[in-house]
C-alpha cells in the first residue's frame, strides 16, 4: 500500500494509447543519501559486467527497448534522438562507455536499470507537489532541465509525461528527468518509478523492484519501503 500523502495516477489516455503499460512506484523512507561510494560504484561495475556477459550486441535488439522505441514514436518521440532512459543507459556500457557515478541513490537505480532492462527514473518524494501523474502534456507545461537552473522549457502538446501540480518532472515518459525533483545527497525519502511495456512481464517488474529493494535495505536496514502498481483504468 502506498504512503497516504503519496499518489500515483496514470491518464486513461496513456491506457488507451499503450494498454500493456504498467507502472510500479517503489517510495523509500528513512534513507541518508550521500556522495558515491565503493559499494555504489561496485553495484555500477557488477552491473556493466552483467550486460557484458548477456550477448546483447544493441540495445535495440532487447525486446523490452523495441517496445519502447515504438511507444516513444507512437507520441512523436523519434527514439534515435530521444531514447528511454534504459536504452540510453545499455547503449553506453555497450559502446565500452562507464555508467555515469552520480550519488548513491542514483548509482543503485540506475545498476538496476542495466540489469533488468527496464527504464527506472528516482525522485526526491519530499520535493513533490501533488500527487504523481502519468498524463498527456497540453503543451506549455513547465520543465526545468538538468543544469544550472537558468533555464526553463515548455513541453510540447501530446508528449507523455510525469508531472505534479507544479509542472512537469520527467520529460518524454522517461526520457529525462527534471532538477526541481531530482535526487540530491540530501535526500532522505525517495520514490522509484519502474516502467513496463511488452517485452517485459510484470513478474520481472517486480523482480527488479525486489532487487532495488534488497539493495536499499543491506544500506539502510531501518528504511520503510512501500509498493504500489498503476495499470490505468
Amino acid at each position: 500500500m502506498a504512503d497516504s500523502a503519496f499518489e500515483v495516477r496514470v491518464a486513461a489516455e496513456v491506457h488507451a494509447a499503450q494498454p500493456d503499460y504498467v507502472a510500479l512506484v517503489l517510495l523509500a523512507s528513512g534513507l541518508t543519501n550521500g556522495p558515491c561510494d565503493a559499494d555504489s560504484q561496485a553495484q555500477l561495475g557488477a552491473a556493466e559486467a552483467h550486460l557484458l556477459a548477456s550477448g546483447l550486441n544493441r540495445a535495440t535488439d532487447h525486446p523490452h527497448i523495441g517496445a519502447w522505441r515504438s511507444a516513444f514514436s507512437a507520441f512523436g518521440a523519434k527514439p534515435s534522438r530521444y531514447p528511454s532512459s534504459a536504452e540510453a543507459l545499455i547503449s553506453r556500457v555497450l559502446k565500452g562507455q562507464a555508467l555515469p557515478r552520480v550519488n548513491a541513490l542514483v548509482d543503485l537505480y540506475n545498476a538496476i536499470s542495466v540489469r533488468h532492462v527496464v527504464p527506472l527514473g528516482g525522485e526526491d518524494a519530499d520535493r513533490l507537489e501533488g500527487p504523481l501523474h502519468l498524463t498527456v502534456a497540453a503543451g506549455g507545461e513547465p520543465f526545468d532541465p538538468p543544469g544550472d537552473g537558468a533555464e526553463v522549457e515548455e513541453v510540447l502538446a501530446g508528449e507523455i509525461v510525469w508531472r505534479d501540480d507544479r509542472g512537469v518532472t520527467c520529460r518524454r515518459w522517461n526520457w529525462r528527468q527534471g532538477r526541481r525533483t531530482r535526487l540530491t545527497n540530501g535526500t532522505t525519502r525517495a520514490f522509484f518509478v519502474f516502467d513496463r511495456l511488452n517485452g517485459l512481464t510484470v513478474d520481472e517488474l517486480h523482480r527488479a523492484a525486489d532487487h532495488l529493494s534488497g539493495l536499499l535495505l543491506e544500506r539502510w536496514p531501518d528504511c520503510r519501503l512501500e509498493r504500489v502498481e498503476r495499470p490505468a483504468t
